[in-house]
This record gives structure tokens, sequence and C-alpha cells, in this order.
């Protein structure tokens, strides 16, 4: 029997991935939110995680650190190709099966039979997304700068919480904008959100 944890943010499509993961005799599934604080005495063992990629920490965070560590580095990611951010931080998470949220349902279930043999798992639709993540344009300082702004940060405060002087901050505004290929500051934060980035 393969034990699996699906963690899903939303209630209906955690509830739905378990059904169709109990649809074969050999797992056994119980789920939670990515936001539950059990302690650890209380998260049963488990052999797979499932996880919807946009449970995910993003970039700047500890990479996945809390999760991981009550979730195990079994991890089965669903995601899809328009997301190589997402994508990419769970390749980067250490996560053994990469399955596309559009895929057949049985798909699913052959990655977890898959990671729980310990083998990797990518399904063949997130290869180029996923080689396309590995390209992300911005320096790690143009995506600070950008996400500040994606919150409503004013520039004199992205200036001042990131130790920079404005004008250095307008340069790195004006660079990510032309490195993604947006028209302005919202189309570049808009882009850069759409691929997963932030």
């Amino acid at each position: 029997m393969v034990r699996i944890r699906v963690v899903h943010e939303e209630e209906l499509l955690r509830s739905a991935l378990v059904e169709l993961l109990r649809s074969d005799d050999t797992l056994e599934v119980s789920a939670m939110s990515p936001h539950a604080d059990a302690r650890d005495d209380e998260v049963l063992p488990t052999d797979v995680c499932v996880v919807d990629g946009e449970c995910l920490q993003g970039p700047g965070e500890a990479r996945d650190a809390p999760f991981r560590a009550r979730q195990g580095d079994l991890l089965v990611v669903l995601t899809t190709p328009r997301r190589p951010g997402v994508l990419r931080r769970a390749f980067d998470a250490g996560a053994l099966g990469l399955v596309d949220k559009n895929a057949p349902a049985q798909r699913l279930i052959t990655a977890v039979h898959t990671v729980a043999k310990g083998e990797r798992f990518l399904d063949a639709a997130l290869t180029v997304a996923l080689l396309e993540g590995a390209v992300m344009p911005l320096t790690a300082r143009e995506l600070s700068v950008l996400s500040l702004a994606a919150e409503g940060t004013p520039m004199a405060e992205i200036a001042a919480r990131l130790h920079l002087s404005r004008g250095t901050v307008r340069n790195y505004m004006a660079t990510a904008i032309r490195k993604v290929g947006a028209r302005n500051r919202v189309d570049a934060i808009r882009i850069v959100q759409d691929a997963g980035w932030t």
C-alpha cells in the first residue's frame, strides 16, 4: 500500500484529487491544506505527496523548506506549461514527479507509483516549459524590484527597503521591462506573474 497525501489550496479540487487517487486500490490517500498547522506527531507517515505547484513558495523565501520538512522529498507536483516559473520552482524543490494539470487522470496515478519507487516522472507536455523555466531573464534584484512594485510599493519605499538609490531602482525597473518585452511596469508585472516567477 502506497500512502499518499494531497495538498491543495482549494477544498473542492483537493477532494476531487483524493477521490481520483482512491480509485486505485493500492493507494491510501489523505489530504490537507497547505496552510494546515499540524504538529509533526499529528501528521501521518506519507510515501508520496501530491501538491499543487501554486502551493510552493516563491523566490526569496525559504525555498519550501518548511513544506518539505512536513511532507518529505517524494513530491509529485501538479502544474502547467504556461507557468514555467512554478515548474522550475518545483524542480528546484526536488520534486521527482511533474504532472501537467491538463493530463488524463491516469497519468497522475502513474506518476504517483513511479515516484513511490524513487524514480523520476516528467510529463512530456512539461519538458519544453521546464527548459524555458531555466532561462529566467531577470536578475534576483530586478525580480525583487518588480515584486515590490507588484505589491503597490512606491519607488522611494522600494529604494529604502532594498538599500538602493531611487535612480538605481528606476534603472532596475527599466531593465526588467526591457528584458521581459513589456510595454510598461504594469505589463512587466503581469508577464512575470503569469510565468509564475513571483
